[in-house]
């Protein structure tokens, strides 16, 4: 396996592992920032500064530089390889996108990144998969049936890991796990608006703190038992 590939492999391991992925919207990059500090101090190694949020690129270049190297940083509502060859050179390790673009996901490959392209039917979640997304993206989740809707897809799909978004919250999150999720994207139940536009960011590390409590007790109930 080439360093490349092995690098890919642990960053999808490592995105497992976590659990979940909150997805960051601010107002500002200062907001952006300090919300992503904030859920990295609630026990979540993960973040993806999506690229509504002013200097985006930017934003991801400072969080790589600042933030220990245990913790994750992607970039989402990527929707052209343009800017998915200029989040990956800024340090994501990677890349979102709502939909699916083909462009996008060769630039992701061609740069070594982990991509997770958006789909919701049948036929865009294999599309997707099959044009080489490490993760495939299931948006919007909540408005299809939520967890049960993942059941169903894991049930003819098996072998194509999905990362539910869009109506994830604390009561769900390990329903979603349990039917077969390999993680979770969660925005603005993790990100409370209004924490973030007060600049309460105690609230959203003490959020981050019970989205991540819920998963982990969901991955230890269903790891398996050690035998003696």
């Amino acid at each position: 396996m080439s360093k490349k590939k092995s690098k890919k492999k642990d960053i999808e391991r490592r995105i497992e592992e976590a659990g979940i992925i909150p997805v960051i919207r601010a107002e500002s990059a200062d907001a952006a920032i300090a919300a992503a500090k904030a859920v990295c101090d609630g026990g979540i190694p993960i973040v993806e500064i999506t690229m509504t949020v002013p200097d985006a690129t930017q934003i991801i270049a400072e969080l790589t530089l600042e933030l220990s190297r245990g913790i994750l940083i992607g970039a989402g509502t990527v929707m052209d390889p343009e800017t998915a060859k200029a989040c990956a050179n800024a340090g994501a390790q990677f890349i979102v996108s709502p939909s699916f673009d083909p462009a996008t996901v060769k630039a992701a490959i061609e740069e070594g990144v982990v991509m997770m392209a958006g789909a919701l039917t049948p036929t865009e979640v294999v599309t997707a998969w099959r044009a080489g997304s490490d993760f495939v993206k299931i948006f919007p989740c909540g408005s299809v049936g939520g967890p049960s809707y993942i059941r169903a897809l894991k049930a003819v799909f098996p072998k194509i890991p999905m990362i539910p978004t869009g109506g994830v919250n604390l009561a769900n999150a390990a329903e979603f796990l349990r039917a077969g999720a390999s993680a979770v994207g969660a925005g603005s139940e993790l990100i409370l608006p209004d924490a973030l536009a007060a600049g309460d960011f105690e609230a959203i590390r003490s959020s981050a703190q019970r989205f991540a409590t819920v998963v982990r007790e969901e991955q230890l109930r269903r790891r398996p038992p050690r035998v003696a």
